[in-house]
């Protein structure tokens, strides 16, 4: 049902039917809304990330490559996936719990007697907003996410900053931020759909609560799943042709 919403969502925005003002106020709930939770996990996640790879590569004597092997994999999996793992968790599911609201209270209903298209104007602002916000914060939790790796190596394994960042500058190419950006956008509209899919299928007020944790549990599960087929179509074909 999230597929066939997605493709009502595509049609509208194609034609244009797109109103501006509930994107607006849908973006900040995805946006600032969510910032400190996402910059927060990032920067932990970083250190952490950062912590594991070390370890392993001091034992070789590749410590002179840590910021390269750890923006790798940090930017191409862990920045995208955590960030819309919040995102599912705090917007996503708050998108479920205000249409099943609405549709057990019959407010969509009332929606359709004012001749007021119900996915135009619950739905579309919704997934606009996802699409847009993911990535700018993506992108932030990204650089938080390096600069806590990068502070962890140095403190933890004396790994001067230069020789980090030079690493990353040297393994990290264009292609891996396209396919961040190409994710986030995608893990934006996946979390949109879900919640909105989740709470237009609420049928009474227990359900409810079904439902918003339903949205969550759903969106990361699919998350990974698709992750997995965008990695392997990105990276693998590249590794391939190396």
């Amino acid at each position: 049902m999230a597929i066939i919403l997605g493709g009502q969502v595509l049609m509208r925005l194609l034609r244009g039917r797109v109103q501006r003002h509930r994107v607006m106020e849908h973006m900040v709930a995805a946006g600032p809304g969510a910032l400190t939770p996402v910059l927060m996990t990032n920067l932990f996640a970083g250190m952490i990330f950062a912590i594991q790879t070390a370890r392993e590569m001091a034992r070789f004597g590749t410590l002179h490559a840590l910021g390269g092997a750890f923006a790798l994999g940090f930017c191409r999996e862990l920045a995208p996936i955590l960030t819309a793992a919040i995102l599912a968790g705090q917007v996503g599911s708050a998108f479920a719990a205000e249409i099943g609201s609405m549709k057990i209270t019959d407010q969509i209903d009332a929606l359709k007697v004012l001749r007021t298209d119900p996915l135009e104007y619950l739905v579309v602002p919704r997934v606009v907003a996802c699409c847009v916000m993911l990535p700018i914060l993506t992108m932030l939790g990204l650089v938080l996410g390096v600069g806590g790796g990068l502070l962890a190596a140095h403190l933890l394994y004396d790994v001067q900053a230069p020789i980090f960042l030079s690493s990353v500058q040297e393994l990290l190419e264009p292609v891996d931020l396209f396919a961040v950006l190409l994710k986030a956008v995608i893990f934006g509209a996946m979390t949109a759909l879900a919640g909105c899919t989740w709470g237009l299928t609420t049928t009474c007020s227990k359900g409810l609560g079904r439902s918003t944790t339903a949205a969550v549990v759903t969106t990361w599960v699919s998350l990974f799943v698709v992750d997995f087929f965008i990695t392997l179509i990105l990276f693998h074909g590249v590794t391939i042709l190396y």
